[in-house]
């Protein structure tokens, strides 16, 4: 399994971004990765109803990035003596999401972490705007932290759906662990749900085809964990239910600290922007923090 080389946590320098940038250096130093600091200056004549000349736009963004390079450093020396982790720091202008996408495919960045905050849209009110429409571009799995970084993760849920997203989704909850308990959850999903709902209402033993169901779904995770590391300590378990609430329920219930699953897969993904994706509903209502990774 490949290591991770390159962290990437974009600050703002907000009390939900220092967490972001503490994870980060803790995931960067147990895996003697080089930790990237990026902070976005966003451009004045990005914002409506200004009307200030261009080359005054230009002097206060250049002043302004200096300020918070200044700043980043600073940030920078203090992660450096408490984590051991060599730590390079940048600025850019732009817009925040796009930005830190680009900086991420630059320095082939292995993982981005960000703050999961709160701002104005629906989608905002649990991600906020930049984790959200960073979801949208990011070429490599993003980190949404919600918990203080004190320790490492202790428990890590994979919620696998047997899509393609399936086997990178296990991989990346291998590669985060070091040392934690990782368990592959896989729950039946939608039309399981309704057909239990059907039977409990006509009164249908149907008792034989779901233990079916679930002894299928179980050879398939089987198979799905020996195709990815066969060697790996990994629990197995499959749950019947509506996928996202099953895997948040499951995932407060077991006390995890870090959910894994791909944005797209048989449920639907962000980057679709559908309500109810499960993806999209997880990132938004799980307890703990979420990597949301792709098929790449």
């Amino acid at each position: 399994m490949t290591s991770i080389g390159h962290v990437v946590a974009a600050t703002d320098f907000s009390a939900f971004a220092e967490q972001a940038v503490r994870r980060a250096a803790r995931i960067a130093s147990q895996h003697r990765a080089e930790l990237h600091l990026l902070h976005v200056v966003r451009p004045l004549d990005l914002y409506p109803g200004l009307t200030l000349a261009p080359d005054e736009f230009s002097h206060h963004d250049q002043d302004l990035q200096e300020a918070e390079q200044t700043r980043l450093d600073a940030m920078a020396g203090a992660l450096a003596g408490q984590f051991d982790v060599h730590i390079r720091c940048a600025t850019r202008l732009g817009r925040a999401h796009d930005e830190i996408a680009a900086y991420a495919r630059d320095v082939s960045a292995d993982l981005v972490a960000v703050g999961a905050r709160g701002e104005n849209t629906l989608m905002d009110l649990l991600l906020g705007s930049t984790a959200s429409r960073l979801l949208r571009v990011a070429a490599c799995p993003v980190l949404l932290v919600r918990k203080p970084a004190d320790a490492a993760y202790r428990k890590i849920v994979a919620a696998v759906d047997f899509s393609p997203v399936s086997a990178a989704v296990l991989r990346q909850a291998l590669r985060l662990a070091d040392g934690a308990q990782v368990e592959a959850l896989h729950v039946l999903g939608s039309e399981v749900e309704q057909r239990l709902r059907r039977a409990k209402l006509d009164q249908v033993d149907i008792t034989n085809w779901l233990d079916r169901v679930r002894t299928e779904a179980g050879k398939k995770l089987q198979a799905l964990l020996a195709a990815v590391d066969p060697d790996a300590a990994v629990g197995r378990l499959v749950e019947t239910g509506v996928p996202p609430a099953a895997i948040c329920q499951h995932v407060e219930a077991a006390q995890a600290d870090l959910v894994v699953l791909g944005r797209h897969g048989h449920g639907g993904g962000l980057q679709d922007w559908l309500l109810g994706s499960v993806s999209k509903d997880v990132a938004q209502a799980a307890p703990c923090d979420v990597l949301l990774v792709t098929s790449g």
